[in-house]
């Protein structure tokens, strides 16, 4: 039994933040899986280093430059072709948990995150195309998402919600996923391969150490050194203690009756930026029940040797609400820090997405001259 899979017995499910060709195919994931790890994560920045830093896919590339494709055709179908078999590594832990782990997710275009009705459009065909129970779409929780979300899950499609640094963007994006169950409950699913209400899974993935990074720059100017890398896990539990309040209430109840699964927080960008703190911190002090952590490479190697393993989401609360209301005593504005680092990671996941299909265009052109 490794460390992963001792945080599964304390409800806490380990995802893997990378997806490469040769991850699969050689039996690194097969070797990840059987070390505990339940699920995977990509986004733009991950398929750009896959794709355009390797040549995993210049065969595949050749063959689809053969069949006359486009840079967005290529680019897709290479990025189906790799969810669509890791889903199928995953499926087994699918099964076996009753839709609650195995899951693969790909995010949608990000520069459609202004943009609801086309996000709900690209969403569905993806989760159609890719034919997998196992499948979540990931869609930012931006001002055009979150209506989004709420219809994807009501026409009952898997979602992961993206780039949630802040407290009231969490509580929107628990609302939105609350009132797509409703409408799921009253109406059924109603796109192919869609799911009912006992099946259909989301989870809200929550930013952790960027919000260290900006915040502590802020700290910095205020010559406030005490609470120097201790926002950002304030802010999480702090965060899943709304999430035990929504997951409970009166509203939640009867959802809950007719077999709806809770959406479950998922602590994202746990690698450690500042390498003055330990590599694990974001994992140790984030460990909770009906909770997901997805680790880059790094951080799931030093925590298999070095992590520690005790259930921590529940203690401290109090003084993790102190501490963030210190920090508005300081003159320092978490929320308007938090809604700058969405507005930032939507730029952040389109400029590698950009840089790809450039990298694909030249590689096209590349072996075609070859």
């Amino acid at each position: 039994m490794t460390k992963l899979h001792e945080l599964r017995e304390l409800g806490q499910s380990v995802w893997f933040d990378y997806i490469r060709r040769s991850l699969i195919t050689s039996g690194e994931l097969q070797a990840l899986i059987d070390k505990g790890i339940r699920g995977i994560t990509s986004n733009p920045a991950i398929f750009e280093k896959a794709i355009a830093g390797s040549s995993d896919y210049d065969d595949a590339i050749k063959d689809l430059i053969k069949s006359d494709k486009s840079v967005d055709e290529i680019y897709e179908s290479l990025a189906i072709e790799d969810i669509s078999m890791a889903a199928d590594m995953l499926r087994d832990i699918y099964d076996a948990s009753g839709a609650g782990d195995g899951f693969v997710s790909l995010e949608v275009n990000p520069h459609l995150a202004d943009d609801t009705e086309r996000t709900i459009a690209e969403a569905t065909r993806l989760f159609e195309t890719l034919n997998r129970p196992n499948v979540m779409i990931k869609v930012p929780a931006t001002p055009a998402g979150i209506p989004a979300i709420a219809e994807l899950i009501g026409a009952g499609i898997n979602v992961n919600v993206t780039l949630i640094f802040g407290l009231d963007n969490y509580r929107a994006v628990a609302d939105a996923y609350i009132a797509g169950l409703e409408k799921l409950l009253s109406s059924g699913a109603s796109v192919k391969g869609g799911l009912p209400l006992n099946r259909v899974a989301s989870v809200a993935s929550f930013f952790v150490s960027r919000v260290d990074t900006a915040v502590d720059q802020a700290l910095e100017q205020a010559n406030e050194k005490e609470l120097l890398g201790k926002i950002a896990i304030a802010n999480s539990k702090v965060a899943y203690a709304e999430f035990n309040e929504i997951f409970s209430g009166s509203r939640w109840e009867p959802i809950k009756a007719k077999g709806a699964k809770v959406q479950r927080v998922l602590w994202a960008s746990t690698g450690t930026k500042n390498p003055n703190y330990p590599d694990t911190v974001y994992v140790d002090q984030l460990i909770g029940s009906d909770t997901v952590n997805t680790l880059p490479p790094a951080t799931v190697d030093a925590f298999l040797v070095r992590g520690r393993v005790a259930e921590t989401l529940t203690s401290g609360v109090a003084e993790a609400r102190a501490q963030i209301a210190k920090l508005s005593d300081l003159g320092i504005d978490l929320n308007a820090i938090t809604r700058q680092l969405q507005d930032d990671g939507v730029v952040a996941f389109a400029k590698p997405f950009d840089a790809l299909m450039q990298s694909i265009a030249e590689k096209k052109e590349s072996l075609k001259a070859a």
